[in-house]
């Protein structure tokens, strides 16, 4: 209901009844439980899966995310232990007029995500329910409600108590949405942020009371406030990331972390969010490649410059480089001549095929070893550069090189 009243489409449904599961199962023979205790069913109908939820009141929640028991009840009392007002909204389904018993609507025309009833039990039940209401303000441009966030203050240390794998999963959500920039700001100014980053110095800010901060927003988030509306989330991570470490009080940059730095950093993203390998190798990529970048691409030969081009990160860590013009540093200027030389010199993003392989050298009488690499890589640059046209020719080159 809350998006219908906000004039968005919905794009998932949760549907709740004072039915139990037996009565969900008459109706729907092939339904079944995922959480039959404290009536959850899924339902199969006309090609969709639907979670059916019996109305319920919780029992005392004693790890921070589950209740301890839960006793079916009134569509009131199931509002009622809901996270926030604004989704404790039901619509009925015969006239489609919203059903409130916690005044969301009061506080979707207010634009304000308010805890429903003490904020401080709302968040002991489930810590998670912290970066949530950070999400949410974000995606819709509301404001969290004063004594909520004050509530998210006083509980922010204990998000490090909830699992890695609920806190990735939450992150992933805050930064693949074009609000990311304004998630961070208010993960940062309730205190959140110390469960991403930890408190190892080189992943924290150098001013570390944002909330006093007069810079502005855009400024403090320049990076990631920059990127492209459908940006991957680890390209979000990684500018959230140098957003933090690169820039210096008084507006100055540092924009080259450490590779220390930059491996340090991914490590602990790595067991703070449980990454994926494809994740982590994502953000190793895009720093990487950032820093090469930087370190002077356009003086290369065009040889290392086309493989730098052809590696993985390559276009995201050049949409993080785009973002810098905003810091003043000049590292962004450097994004607009390197994309050109990008596609000017290696359009798909792909190396060539290579017109000598390990089988040829075998063939023509090179002994396998390690030597092989090198000279294969030989090939390949005089091959990029226009130096060698046939096998033939980088066979002579390879044999040339003392193969």
């Amino acid at each position: 209901m809350r998006d219908r009243l906000m004039g968005l489409e919905p794009v998932d449904f949760d549907i709740a009844t004072d039915a139990v599961p037996e009565q969900i199962k008459a109706v729907f023979p092939k339904a079944r439980g995922v959480g039959e205790a404290f009536g959850v069913m899924l339902v199969r109908h006309a090609g969709h899966t639907f979670e059916v939820a019996t109305f319920r009141k919780d029992g005392p929640y004693h790890d921070g995310r589950r209740p301890s028991s839960v006793t079916f009840s009134s569509a009131e009392e199931d509002a009622c232990r809901r996270d926030f007002t604004v989704n404790g909204i039901f619509e009925d389904p015969e006239s489609g007029q919203p059903v409130d018993f916690v005044e969301g609507r009061r506080d979707i025309t207010a634009r304000c995500i308010r805890a429903i009833g003490d904020p401080h039990a709302r968040i002991s039940e489930d810590r998670l329910r912290m970066l949530r209401a950070v999400r949410f303000a974000a995606r819709f441009g509301f404001a969290i409600d004063e004594g909520t966030a004050a509530a998210i203050r006083s509980h922010a240390g204990e998000l490090r108590s909830v699992s890695p794998e609920r806190v990735g999963e939450e992150l992933r959500k805050m930064l693949a949405h074009p609000a990311r920039a304004q998630a961070a700001v208010l993960a940062e100014e309730l205190g959140l942020d110390a469960a991403v980053f930890g408190s190892d110095p080189g992943l924290v800010r150098s001013d570390p009371s944002p909330i006093a901060d007069p810079t502005p927003r855009t400024v403090r988030h320049a990076r990631l406030g920059a990127l492209a509306a459908d940006i991957d989330w680890t390209v979000a991570l990684a500018a959230w990331w140098l957003d933090r470490v690169a820039d210096t009080p008084g507006g100055r940059c540092v924009p080259r972390p450490s590779a220390a730095a930059c491996a340090s950093a991914i490590g602990e993203f790595r067991r703070r969010l449980t990454l994926s390998n494809q994740e982590t190798d994502a953000l190793a990529h895009i720093l990487s490649v950032r820093e090469a970048l930087i370190a002077g691409h356009e003086g290369l030969p065009l040889a290392r410059r086309v493989r730098c081009i052809a590696r993985p990160g390559f276009d995201a860590a050049l949409a993080i480089l785009a973002a810098e013009d905003a810091d003043g540093s000049g590292v962004g200027r450097l994004a607009a001549r390197v994309l050109a030389d990008a596609d000017r010199e290696l359009p798909g993003r792909r190396l060539p095929e290579p017109l000598l392989d390990g089988n040829a050298l075998l063939r023509a009488g090179f002994r396998a070893g390690p030597r092989f690499k090198v000279l294969l890589d030989q090939a390949l640059d005089a091959q990029i550069e226009g130096r060698v046209t046939t096998t033939a020719e980088a066979l002579e080159l390879a044999r040339a090189a003392g193969g």
